[in-house]
């Protein structure tokens, strides 16, 4: 081995040895400071059994109570301001749990069409205005109106921008059929607070049950804009659309409508209705008959209706087997009149002239019925080579009667022109 090898081997043990003696010193500081703080440890530990031990004759009283109420109130701030009213649930919070499991108003569809008041809330009234909407709620319940109002007029008076106290009187008038008292409440109600949905809404209903269709447009429309998607708004916003004869913008509302409830056959019938006052009567059939598949029986307005889509769409057949069902169900002028013009179109003749006969004896004042009649004469007369005077003079008769309900008929003036006299073979077979 050289010098300087022998020189490096020696200077690298030095240095391990270096590096483990500073390690076991440390090591040993470390353990010797580990005991220290075990035995203080222990010694707190010992200290605090002694004083627990001790003080257990005094807080036997406070521990028994915390063992039977589980844990501690938390202190409450005091809100007696005048701040809007918050309800409170009795009771703790419940647990969020996600249920997956599809509930009943997912199973099935919907069939309300208003927004209907949460009945009975349970919560903590804090002042004089919300013990009077509590006890008029209560009263509502069982049913006395009367006593619910009053104590609703002494919400009011004590607080006139109590929103939910005026929704709540608008909602007991039109339980009670009173329209324009409802009215009042309602536009009160958004007067006090202009972004609050429910009163929007309930306005909106209110002033299309009045007539008020432009105003009702728009309180629609104001709701809307709080909750665009909301599916009732969207109905009703596009019903009173179709009603103004305004079937383009009624359009996107009943197609949201119907995006957002699928199963509901009140919104496919209200976008039918839609459809065919564009004359987009193929596309109306088709929601048509979704509707029928989800109401439990179809109206008498969704027959009709479908009927006349047909009719544009000259598929007679299904037009007589919707009309058949609706003189079934709800048989009147109309619908007999509109069986008889199916009929005729089918050459089912003697049926067409039987279905506008009974149309008049619902209706002897529908004038459609009778040009059917009228036109069916003029049918047998034609056919039997103008030679049947009787089945000529039924068809004047009918046509003059027609002409005296409504008197701007060209069609039915020419017609009475050309047929009031008996023809060359008429007059010789008689």
């Amino acid at each position: 081995m050289t010098p300087r090898t022998a020189t490096i081997v020696r200077t690298h043990t030095i240095l391990v040895l270096l590096a483990g003696s500073t390690l076991m010193s440390t090591l040993g500081c470390q353990a010797a400071r580990e005991r220290r703080e075990a035995r203080a440890e222990a010694k707190r530990q010992k200290q605090t059994q002694t004083e627990w031990m001790n003080d257990q004759s005094i807080n036997q009283s406070s521990n028994q109570t915390s063992k039977q109420g589980g844990t501690p109130t938390q202190p409450t701030r005091d809100t007696q301001d005048d701040s809007p009213m918050v309800y409170e649930e009795v009771g703790p919070k419940p647990t969020r749990v996600i249920d997956t499991r599809p509930t009943r108003q997912a199973r099935t569809p919907s069939s309300v069409d208003l927004i209907e008041p949460k009945t009975n809330p349970r919560f903590k009234p804090k002042n004089r205005e919300e013990r009077s909407f509590a006890s008029a709620v209560e009263f509502r319940t069982n049913g006395d109106l009367v006593a619910a109002l009053a104590e609703l007029e002494r919400a009011i008076a004590i607080n006139p921008r109590f929103t939910r106290a005026f929704v709540e009187a608008g909602d007991i008038y039109m339980e009670m059929a009173k329209f324009d008292l409802a009215e009042r409440q309602y536009a009160a109600a958004v007067r006090a607070e202009p972004r609050n949905f429910i009163a929007q809404y309930r306005h909106a209903v209110v002033l299309h049950q009045i007539g008020q269709l432009d105003e009702s447009k728009r309180a629609y429309l104001r709701a809307l804009s709080i909750r665009p998607a909301d599916f009732n708004a969207n109905l009703g916003v596009s019903i009173v659309q179709l009603e103004m004869g305004k079937a383009e913008q009624a359009l996107p509302y009943a197609q949201r409508a119907v995006r957002n409830d699928g199963t509901s056959g009140q919104a496919r019938l209200q976008l039918a209705n839609v459809l065919a006052a564009l004359d987009q009567h193929a596309d109306a059939v088709i929601e048509y008959q979704q509707a029928a598949e989800l109401i439990d029986a179809p109206t008498a307005g969704l027959l009709l209706n479908m009927s006349e889509s047909l009719n544009q769409l000259n598929r007679y057949a299904e037009m007589v087997g919707a009309l058949e069902q609706l003189v079934r169900i709800k048989p009147t002028a109309i619908a007999y009149e509109r069986l008889g013009s199916g009929q005729f179109r089918l050459k089912s003749y003697d049926e067409s002239l039987a279905a506008f006969k009974t149309a008049s004896d619902y209706d002897d004042k529908h004038y459609p019925a009778l040009n059917g009649i009228a036109v069916c004469e003029l049918n047998n007369y034609l056919w039997s080579g103008k030679a049947d005077g009787p089945a000529r003079e039924r068809a004047i008769a009918a046509m003059r009667s027609s002409l005296r309900i409504e008197r701007k008929q060209p069609k039915i003036v020419e017609l009475l022109r050309r047929y009031s006299k008996p023809s060359s073979q008429e007059i010789a077979g008689s």
